[in-house]
């Protein structure tokens, strides 16, 4: 069994981040959305990975490499334009040959990894096998209509009225069945390949099409809400450690990581909080849920519920809360005279200020 996985995409949801970054490499916990994902493929015994690639071909590369560092192997699969799930299995195809695969979205965060559901797969084989959760918002997603025995009968991509509730989850599991469906679709008003048409091909040819509704926690991480909660999510497992140096007038609570050549001087740190290697913590105040990334500076400030990416700054400012900062960035408190605000802003940036 091989697995697909999906890096590509222009990550809209999460400008500006993912104007200078994969959306798939936002750091969870000070580790990459992306790794999560490769290394519960390698935890369900799957070897052999095809990871589809766009603009941020390069940036997917170099952190991936070949795939090693988490037991894989791992092929790079180009795809010049985001044009649907259906065309990434399609441009696949040479690479997945005739090999049962999973299909992973490479932004998409799932507790506990897929191991029972491959090994269910492998041992039953339905041409196909879904993951389905109940949303808030279903027209954001595929959805999945069901009927009154639990069995699909109809899927439909982002529709304006849906008949359910049930979104489908970005994890896919297909025989070499799928081949030939995504080649008997055409693209939808989107002007896309849909997963979505190609199962349902699947289902209106009689072959075996199966949905497995989670209650676990699974995310997609396209927004900066869910990328701070999927943040919490992972900081509630944190185990705690002290690698870096606490000076005698710091405090530190609960489960905190402190990486190697981190320091935190006068301090307070209260977890699940974890602070990356080389960063520096002075007279500052760290709150539950926060991840500082490497080489970042905490001083005069407290921060809450927030990510911090490599390089950032945080400096003489009163109060951070649920905020996504990118790297390199400076934030700093405006001068008192005169009262104004200074800004320099990329496109499609959210600021709230406090009058």
């Amino acid at each position: 069994m091989k697995a697909l996985v999906l890096a590509g995409g222009a990550g809209t949801r999460l400008r500006p981040i993912t104007h200078t970054s994969a959306k798939q490499l936002v750091p969870v916990a000070n580790k990459p959305v992306l790794f999560y994902g490769l290394e519960s493929i390698a935890e369900a015994g799957i070897i052999e990975v095809g990871i589809i690639v766009g603009d941020t071909a390069e940036e997917i590369r170099e952190a991936v490499g070949d795939g090693a560092q988490f037991g894989l192997k791992v092929t790079y699969i180009p795809q010049a334009a985001p044009l649907g799930l259906a065309h990434a299995v399609k441009i696949a195809g040479e690479f997945l040959a005739e090999d049962d695969f999973v299909m992973y979205l490479g932004d998409n965060f799932v507790v506990g990894g897929i191991s029972g559901l491959v090994d269910g797969f492998r041992a039953e084989r339905p041409d196909a096998q879904i993951l389905l959760t109940q949303v808030a918002d279903p027209s954001a997603f595929g959805v999945a209509e069901l009927d009154d025995r639990g069995r699909i009968v109809g899927l439909e991509e982002k529709p304006i009225q849906p008949k359910s509730d049930l979104a489908l989850v970005g994890i896919y599991l297909f025989t070499p069945a799928i081949h030939e469906a995504v080649r008997s679709v055409e693209p939808s008003w989107r002007g896309e390949l849909e997963i979505t048409d190609a199962i349902q091909w699947l289902i209106d040819q009689d072959r075996t099409v199966r949905s497995t509704t989670i209650s676990g926690y699974w995310k997609d991480t396209g927004n900066t809400a869910d990328m701070l909660e999927v943040n919490r999510s992972v900081l509630d497992t944190l185990e705690p450690y002290v690698h870096g140096r606490v000076d005698e007038g710091s405090e530190v609570i609960g489960r905190v990581v402190i990486e190697d050549g981190a320091e935190v001087s006068g301090s307070r740190i209260v977890g699940p909080v974890v602070i990356g290697e080389g960063t520096v913590v002075r007279d500052a105040y760290i709150g539950p849920y926060t991840s500082v990334s490497a080489n970042c500076r905490i001083e005069q400030s407290e921060i809450e519920y927030s990510i911090v990416l490599r390089g950032s700054s945080v400096r003489g400012v009163r109060r951070v809360e649920a905020s996504l900062i990118g790297r390199d960035v400076e934030v700093t408190p405006a001068p008192r005279v005169p009262s104004a605000h200074r800004l320099v802003l990329g496109d499609h940036s959210k600021v709230q200020i406090s009058s």
